[in-house]
């Protein structure tokens, strides 16, 4: 199994700022596709984030700008860096693992972690 601990979440003011880290198992940064997830109360868990071996990023749109991902393969590592935080970016949020390209949808094979919250509040 694959598995991965997130951390860096917390609780912060709207416009405010964190920084996510991810870190695996198993080293697999320089092989696959990382993305970070969230899931929000209520809500099914949505892919936020992409970054693929070669370097390059995607983001859903309601983050673009906003948000950054950012891996350091020798340190078997995946950051999100997120700033101009709203309250409905409140979540867990989540990393992992998924073989596709730039258009293939995501397909996450590693196990799920805990997870770390997220809640941006006044």
């Amino acid at each position: 199994q694959v598995q991965f601990v997130e951390s860096g979440g917390g609780l912060v003011q709207p416009g405010g700022s964190l920084r996510l880290s991810c870190a695996a198992s198993r080293s697999i940064f320089s092989l696959y596709t990382m993305g970070w997830y969230r899931q929000a109360p209520g809500k099914q868990r949505e892919l936020v984030a992409r970054i693929f071996s070669d370097g390059s990023t995607n983001y859903v749109s309601s983050v673009k700008g906003r948000f950054t991902i950012h891996r350091d393969n020798a340190k078997n590592t995946v950051s999100l860096q997120m700033n101009s935080l709203k309250p409905e970016d409140t979540a867990v949020y989540y990393c992992n693992a998924d073989t596709g390209n730039r258009g293939v949808v995501a397909t996450p094979f590693g196990s799920w972690g805990q997870g770390t919250q997220v809640t941006v509040s006044s």
